[in-house]
């Protein structure tokens, strides 16, 4: 299960986080959004904790959303240590997807070694 983030706490949550922070910015109308939900939890099983994965419903939380200027949903942001240093706007198929996510966890192992 994804842990879902808003306003409130997603400064601590996310940007005050020892450890990096993917947040999926969804929306409930978006179809790709969820589809992508399942290749994100399987994700984060094979990922056993080196990187947390949270929600932000982009409804819901329109201030959040509009500061990291979102251009289209899904978007995956990767912190650490409250900095973005990896964006993902575009998906066009879930291996693309799990490749993506596997390849931010590897560079994130070999940065925090």
């Amino acid at each position: 299960m994804i842990l879902s983030v808003n306003e409130k706490s997603f400064h601590k949550l996310v940007l005050e986080s020892s450890r990096p922070v993917i947040v999926h910015f969804w929306a409930p109308w978006c179809g790709l959004c969820r589809l992508i939900q399942p290749t994100l939890c399987s994700w984060q099983n094979e990922c056993q904790g080196a990187i947390q994965l949270v929600s932000v419903n982009a409804d819901e939380n329109f201030q959040l959303a509009n500061s990291f200027r979102l251009r289209s949903l899904p978007t995956l942001i990767l912190f650490d240590q409250g900095v973005p240093v990896h964006r993902l706007e575009e998906i066009h198929s879930r291996e693309e997807l799990h490749q993506t996510l596997r390849l931010m966890a590897k560079n994130q192992i070999l940065r925090s070694a």
